[in-house]
């Protein structure tokens, strides 16, 4: 084995570029477990979509969470909007316009309240909030709509509704702040008797897709494939090379007496 295969400076520089292959290995695979997750979910989302409208009370259990195995199903909700503790979702876009979505409570008949959007205002000029806000129906409306899960926003505060405007469709954090029993999570309107305000654009339909997540898999994977490739060209070289320095050393002579 060469001398230059055997430096510790090389043999450092060859354990780095093993640990970043596996990195790389570990990042493949890690996409395509979320591949596989998103596919999940993409079905769970079909059978949802497919599914005939239902009371919410038969749909979400009695902790009134709605969880993943919910997300997009079609409820049927009645009941009384609270005006006075609307909130104005901010720095929304559909279509890559930007604008406002507004959530209302629905109080139900049993103490309850659910959270609705209503539905998209587009922002105009250059506005902070929405200049004008349709108003709520009076008395008792039916609302069909999709459940969605509270939004999380990680480490990205905003969940709580700070004089009448947040960033996040929280139900816990709504319930603190408005001193509501609300459900984990809310109704995005698709349907309303008597009906909505034209002015409310309609709000999107789920992306059922399996994302970016093999290509990505594929290019960690051929981040790892070019390191270890990588390695082996330059140990080869070197080999070589210090081969051909050998060659060229010129021979010791033996004197004869």
């Amino acid at each position: 084995m060469s001398r230059t295969l055997l430096n510790p400076r090389w043999i450092l520089t060859a354990l780095l570029i093993l640990v970043l292959a596996g990195v790389c290995v570990e990042l493949g695979r890690w996409q395509l477990h979320r591949l596989d997750d998103r596919k999940a979910r993409n079905e769970v989302t079909r059978s949802n979509l497919a599914a005939a409208p239902a009371p919410v009370a038969q749909i979400v259990g009695p902790d009134h969470v709605v969880g993943q195995q919910h997300d997009w199903r079609t409820v049927v909700v009645s009941g009384r909007y609270d005006a006075a503790k609307q909130v104005v979702i901010r720095y929304r876009n559909i279509d890559d316009r930007p604008g406002f979505e507004i959530v209302t409570p629905l109080m139900l008949d049993d103490g309850t309240a659910i959270l609705v959007d209503r539905g998209f205002l587009p922002r105009q000029g250059a506005e902070l909030a929405p200049t004008k806000i349709p108003p709520v129906p009076t008395g008792e409306v039916t609302v069909t709509g999709r459940l969605r899960r509270s939004e999380q926003g990680g480490h990205t505060t905003g969940g709580v509704p700070v004089d009448g405007t947040a960033r996040l469709i929280n139900g816990p954090d709504f319930s603190k702040a408005l001193g509501l029993t609300l459900y984990d999570g809310y109704v995005a309107l698709d349907k309303q008797d008597p009906a909505s305000d034209q002015a409310f654009d309609t709000l999107p339909g789920p992306e059922i897709d399996n994302g970016p997540h093999f290509f990505y898999a594929l290019q960690w994977f051929f981040f790892a494939l070019m390191a270890i490739g990588g390695l082996v060209y330059f140990s080869r070289r070197d080999v070589q090379d210090s081969a051909a320095e050998q060659a060229e050393q010129p021979s010791e002579t033996v004197a004869v007496d």
